[in-house]
């Protein structure tokens, strides 16, 4: 489905499933805040050659009007509006880059977590061979050091001002026992502080020696993500422009499967697509 009237300066890209798995790409307005006037097309699937097809049904004038496309870092979505929309700004979404920088931070929680687990098989495994009575260690929170890792992951999406005080405690317990995850968690927060930046040039300088410094912490974690950030760096600035986010794609998807939630699944797709261009076309 395509609605050309519904295009405007700032629009948003974006897949979700509708059912089974099934992916569809939607184009929403900013301006429509998700409400009528929102969607601009459908795509059943995410391939470049299918968004482009019907992408290229929009007029010429309609094509004109718009001056910047906000998505994730998805290559075949950029690939399809650079083919179709060929001198808009393209702006790599905040979120996900943030989200990026999170992961990697998390999988070095993570990895320090099954090196606990393994520890611990060790020292039980050990202890009964030589029929010893196993005892735990346990922290000045009552969690032990497994635990501590597990129950940390929320605490590191945050920034420290944001800490209840159990989490304050537990970061502070976290942080003296395994150093190199206090490291990375202030190496990621100063990622998330660059987006403080008022302008494209303070930004660019912020990101530059924010890559330089995560090659040199010989985290493959790290490397890989600032690998991903030098080579996406030009969308990323974008950002800095008019502050766009694809929040407002991220919002129609949720209403989507709020929708899909409210009536059980989605039995016939087009239908509900049909009811979904009613609601929000």
């Amino acid at each position: 489905m395509i609605f050309p009237e519904n295009i405007g300066p700032f629009i948003s890209i974006d897949e979700v499933s509708l059912s089974q798995g099934e992916l569809y790409t939607f184009i929403t307005n900013k301006a429509g805040k998700g409400k009528k006037g929102t969607l601009i097309a459908s795509i059943k699937g995410a391939k470049s050659k299918d968004i482009i097809d019907v992408l290229h049904k929009l007029p010429n004038d309609k094509i004109k009007i718009v001056k910047e496309v906000t998505l994730d870092m998805a290559k075949n979505m950029e690939l399809a509006i650079k083919t179709v929309f060929p001198n808009v700004k393209i702006v790599t979404d905040r979120f996900h880059v943030v989200k990026l920088v999170i992961e990697a931070l998390q999988h070095i929680r993570i990895k320090n977590r099954w090196n606990e687990i393994d520890k611990e098989n060790e020292a039980i495994a050990n202890a009964k061979e030589h029929g010893n009575t196993y005892f735990i260690k346990v922290l000045d929170n009552g969690d032990t050091p497994k635990q501590l890792l597990a129950r940390s992951r929320y605490l590191l999406f945050k920034n420290e001002n944001r800490w209840t005080k159990n989490q304050q405690h537990r970061a502070q317990i976290l942080f003296k026992e395994f150093p190199q995850i206090k490291i990375a968690y202030k190496h990621a927060m100063e990622l998330r502080s660059i987006y403080d930046q008022k302008t494209i040039v303070n930004a660019k300088d912020r990101f530059i020696n924010w890559i330089g410094k995560s090659i040199h912490m010989e985290s493959n974690e790290f490397f890989t993500t600032a690998h991903t950030i030098y080579l996406n760096l030009d969308n990323i600035l974008n950002f800095f422009k008019y502050r766009n986010t694809n929040a407002n794609a991220e919002s129609f998807n949720a209403k989507i499967k709020l929708f899909r939630a409210n009536l059980r699944g989605v039995s016939d797709p087009t239908f509900f697509l049909f009811r979904l261009s009613k609601l929000f076309a």
